[in-house]
């Protein structure tokens, strides 16, 4: 929401994680997991790569709002373009390397969340014009991939109702891809990649 509305709703969410903190056995940090969707798109090859249906799992400092959390992305199948002319297809899987760390203030009316996730980029049954290649079981990124999932300027977020949350970041170079690594070197990494997940449904757990 980018209303009134979703501001009044923000703040009977923190009323309410205010309200409940101290009955959850004095707990220093409360945990809410989400529903989250969502699109990531690769600027080097013009296209988009669903990101979820997933659960966002988080642990949320009572004191000072600092985050710490699990996005599991399960795989999916892309499809992408060789020169605009040649089709490739790819089992791509987001493989966790760090837990999700961030930042809301819970107090706020307007609250923002700043965060990070960290994941390793696999790549799987890749097939060109349709032909399978030799791939192997290890091709993924040499170093993690840092994705920011922020609040939009201009935006809010909820505990309770959610909010957009979205980032860019930069893929780098993939190794142990058999045949096909200097070709996915050639076309993946690079800036300019997007992210934006629909972030909603917050229940407390635990």
């Amino acid at each position: 929401m980018k209303t009134t509305a979703r501001r009044t709703v923000a703040m009977i969410g923190a009323g309410a994680v205010m309200a409940l903190v101290p009955t959850a056995a004095h707990a220093d940090t409360f945990n809410i997991d989400y529903d989250v969707v969502g699109t990531t798109h690769i600027a080097s090859t013009d296209n988009d790569i669903a990101l979820g249906p997933t659960t966002l799992s988080t642990a949320i400092d009572s004191a000072n709002g600092n985050i710490s959390g699990h996005l599991p992305l399960p795989a999916t199948r892309a499809k992408f373009q060789v020169l605009g002319l040649l089709p490739v297809t790819a089992d791509v899987a987001f493989q966790e390397a760090a837990p999700v760390t961030g930042h809301i203030d819970i107090a706020a009316s307007d609250a923002l969340v700043q965060s990070t996730a960290s994941y390793y980029i696999r790549l799987s049954n890749i097939k060109v014009a349709g032909l399978p290649t030799v791939t192997g079981a290890h091709c993924r990124t040499i170093d993690p991939v840092t994705i920011p999932a922020n609040t939009p300027a201009g935006e809010s977020f909820s505990l309770i109702e959610g909010g957009t949350l979205a980032g860019e970041y930069t893929i780098g170079n993939f190794q142990n891809c058999g045949l096909n690594t200097l070709l996915i070197n050639a076309l993946i990494p690079g800036s300019g990649n997007t992210a934006e997940i629909e972030v909603t449904n917050g229940r407390f757990v635990g």
